[in-house]
């Protein structure tokens, strides 16, 4: 058995849940309900959680669960993966978030577009078949 602080005897940690501020939790429902094609549940009054492949995105209205605080949007980007990267955009226009990049091929290998939420919120979606992981050195192509 292995002894207490013994490197070898750690679990990799996993990312389980990222909060993701907002102003008015029934808005974000709405809003991310239909982005990421998926209802997510409400689990306090200022709190709608979606499952985004075992890590969750926690829509975070602290006044609307009775919190003294109000915050700011995230400072940077969040990144998803997804299968359907033109579907996603889609949706993000026709519920008229900003688009801050279109659909493009990045240096690093990744097709992705980048956009801002109603709340002020930065988000990256990357096609999952381009994912760029950092785990190997990236060779641009050409």
């Amino acid at each position: 058995m292995s002894e207490a602080g013994d490197p070898s005897s750690l679990e990799t940690p996993r990312l389980f849940r990222v909060i993701l501020p907002v102003s008015d939790i029934d808005r974000a429902e709405r809003f991310y309900s239909e982005l990421l094609a998926m209802k997510g549940v409400r689990v306090s009054s200022g709190r709608h959680y979606f499952d985004c492949g075992g890590t969750i995105l926690a829509c975070f209205d602290p006044r609307a669960d009775t919190d003294p605080f109000s915050l700011g949007p995230n400072p940077d980007h969040l990144y998803f993966s997804v299968g359907d990267l033109e579907g996603v955009l889609r949706r993000a226009i026709r519920l008229k978030a900003e688009i801050l990049d279109p659909i493009a091929d990045r240096p690093w290998g990744e097709r992705s577009f980048y956009l801002r939420d109603p709340f002020g919120n930065k988000l990256c979606f990357v096609d999952r078949s381009t994912l760029f992981l950092g785990r190997e050195p990236f060779r641009p192509s050409g």
